[in-house]
C-alpha cells in the first residue's frame, strides 16, 4: 500500500515572516509586536510567532519509549483511610484498568494506616506484585514501609516494585527532620542497597520536585528541586555500594502537572534535558523514567466538576510530554483534602477512564514524542532547561539539595513565583472557572468532616539532632483568589 503527499500549500505564495509583521501591525493599530509576548512563572519569554530559526535543532535526550500494549502506565493512587477498604481501591483500579498501584501510606488522615507489615499485606491482598506494580509514598516512613513491602512481596525477583523512598521532599514538606536529614538519607540508601540485590528491576528513590510545584513554585525550580534530589540519592546510592549506572537507573523523576497541556509538555521533556546532561557528566547515559502526578494546588472545591478538563488537561499534557506513569487524582480531591474520606468509586473510575480514553481512543502513546520538531515546544523546552540547569547549579554551589533548604534558597524562590501567582489572580491574568469566573449556581459542598487518626505511624528518628528548614507549605489557588 503506498500514500501520498496532497500539496494542500501548492498553489499560495511562501509566507514570510515579514508578511505575518505587516498583518500584526494592521491588526494592533500601532501597538507593537511586543504586546503579544507572554511570560512563564519562570520569566521566560512566550513568542507570538516560532519559525525554523527558534527551535530547529533536536534536544539532546532520549524520548520516553512508546508502543506495545500501552503508551504509559495508569497508576491509580490508593489513600483510602482503612487497610480493609484501600485494598478494595486498589483491586477495584486493578480490575478497572489501571496498570499500577500507588500506596499513599499514612496515619489515615492523609493516606491508609499502615503501622505494619501485616497492615501493608492487608492493603495488598490479592494484588500479584509480579503482574502489577506496587509503588509506595510515605514521606519520612519511607525505610519503614519500604520493609514491611519487602515482606509482603516475600523476596520475589519478579516483583515489580517502586519503593520511592525520598526523605528530602519530606523534609522540605514538613520543614523538619526527625533527627538529620543526611541521616535519613543514608539510611534510606543503605536499605536500597540491599533491596537492589533481591529485585533487580525495583525503583528504590522517587525524586520529586512536586512538594515546589504544590507550594507555588516555577516549573524551572520544580526541575531543579528534582535534579538535586535525583544526584543527592545517587552519590548516596554509590556511597551504599552501587555502581553509577545503577544509582541513576534506580531513580525516578516525579514531576507534577496541571491544566496547561503545553507549559507541562515543555516541562517534561526539559526534564529528560536536564537528567541526560547530570548522567553523562557522571560518566553514564542512563535515559530518565518519569512519574507525572496531576497538580493539588490547581484543583478547586467551588463548582469541583470543571475539575474533570483540569485533570483531563493534565493528562494529556503529561502523556504528550513523555511521562513513563501517570497519576490523575480524582475530581473530589479538594473536597475531601485531609479529611481522611476517600474519594468515592465514582470520581476513582473517572480519574482512571480519563487516562484511558486519553489512550485507546485518543491514541496519545503511539507517538515517541509528539512535540518534537514543533518550534515552538522545542524553544520553550530548551528555555526551560536553560532556567533549571541555571537554578539547579545555585542548589549545588549551596551544598546539595539539603544544604540549600536549610539556607533557604530554595524557600526564597519559591515564594517569589507564589506571590507572582497570587499578583496573576489580583489582575485577572490568570482565571479559575467556577472561581473568578462563571461562578457556578450551586452552593459549594461542605468539606467531608476531619476523621481522627486511627492509628499513630511508627517512628522515623534517626539519631543525632534534628534538622529544620522553611516548610514549603502547599498553596490551592482558588484559596489564593477569595
Amino acid at each position: 500500500m503506498t500514500t501520498s503527499t496532497i500539496p494542500l500549500a501548492d498553489g499560495f505564495p511562501a509566507a514570510t515572516r515579514a508578511d505575518w509583521l505587516a498583518l500584526v501591525a494592521k491588526t494592533l493599530k500601532g501597538a507593537g509586536v511586543e504586546t503579544l509576548v507572554g511570560r512563564t512563572a519562570d520569566g521566560l519569554e512566550l513568542d507570538a510567532l516560532y519559525t525554523d530559526e527558534d527551535g530547529a535543532a533536536a534536544l539532546p535526550f532520549a524520548p520516553a519509549p512508546r508502543g506495545g500494549e500501552r503508551g504509559w502506565d495508569v497508576r491509580a493512587r490508593v489513600a483510602a483511610s482503612e487497610p480493609a477498604l484501600a485494598n478494595r481501591e486498589a483491586l477495584d483500579a486493578l480490575a478497572g484498568g489501571a496498570g499500577s498501584i500507588l500506596i499513599k501510606l499514612d496515619s489515615g488522615a492523609g493516606g491508609v494506616a499502615v503501622t505494619s507489615a501485616g497492615d501493608l499485606d492487608r492493603v495488598l491482598a490479592g494484588v500479584e506484585a509480579e503482574l502489577a506494580p506496587i509503588a509506595l509514598d510515605a514521606g519520612f516512613l519511607g525505610t519503614g514501609a519500604a520493609d514491611w513491602l519487602h515482606d509482603v512481596a516475600k523476596a520475589s525477583p519478579r516483583a515489580r516494585l517502586a519503593f520511592h523512598l525520598d526523605p528530602l521532599s519530606a523534609f522540605a514538606a514538613t520543614g523538619a527532620s526527625p533527627g538529620p536529614i543526611a541521616a535519613h538519607v543514608s539510611a534510606a540508601a543503605a536499605l536500597a542497597a540491599t533491596l537492589a540485590e533481591t529485585y533487580p528491576t525495583a525503583s528504590l528513590f522517587l525524586a520529586s520536585g512536586g512538594v515546589v510545584h504544590e507550594a507555588g513554585g516555577s516549573p524551572a525550580w520544580e526541575l531543579a528541586f528534582a535534579a538535586a534530589a535525583a544526584v543527592a540519592y545517587a552519590r548516596a546510592l554509590v556511597g551504599a555500594g552501587l555502581s553509577m549506572a545503577d544509582a541513576f537507573g534506580r531513580l525516578t523523576l516525579g514531576l507534577h502537572v496541571d491544566a496547561e497541556p503545553l507549559a507541562a509538555m515543555a516541562k517534561l521533556r526539559a526534564a529528560r534535558v536536564v537528567w541526560t546532561r547530570i548522567v553523562r557528566a557522571c560518566g553514564t547515559d542512563v535515559p530518565a523514567r518519569i512519574e507525572a502526578r496531576s497538580s493539588g494546588r490547581m484543583l478547586t472545591r467551588a463548582d469541583r466538576w470543571t475539575n474533570l478538563i483540569r485533570l483531563t488537561s493534565a493528562g494529556f499534557g503529561a502523556a504528550v510530554g513523555g511521562a513513563d506513569a501517570v497519576v490523575l487524582g480524582a475530581f473530589t480531591d479538594a473536597l475531601n483534602e485531609g479529611s481522611g474520606a476517600p474519594a468515592d468509586a465514582f470520581a476513582l473510575r473517572l480519574a482512571r477512564n480519563t487516562q484511558l480514553m486519553l489512550m485507546e481512543e485518543a491514541q496519545l502513546g503511539r507517538v515517541a514524542d509528539p512535540a518534537g520538531g514543533s518550534w515552538a515546544l522545542e524553544a520553550q523546552t530548551d528555555d526551560l532547561a536553560r532556567a533549571a540547569w541555571e537554578a539547579f547549579v545555585a542548589i549545588e554551589v549551596a551544598g546539595g539539595l539539603a544544604a540549600a533548604l536549610k539556607g533557604e534558597i530554595v524557600a526564597d524562590a519559591v515564594a517569589r513565583s507564589r506571590e507572582a501567582l497570587k499578583g496573576a489572580i489580583d489582575d485577572r491574568a490568570m482565571r479559575i472557572i467556577g472561581v473568578t469566573d462563571f461562578l457556578p449556581a450551586e452552593e459549594t459542598p461542605q468539606a467531608a468532616a476531619a476523621a481522627a487518626p486511627s492509628s499513630a505511624p511508627p517512628a522515623a528518628r534517626q539519631p543525632g539532632p534534628d534538622d529544620a528548614c522553611p516548610p514549603l507549605t502547599p498553596i490551592r489557588l482558588e484559596e489564593m483568589a477569595t
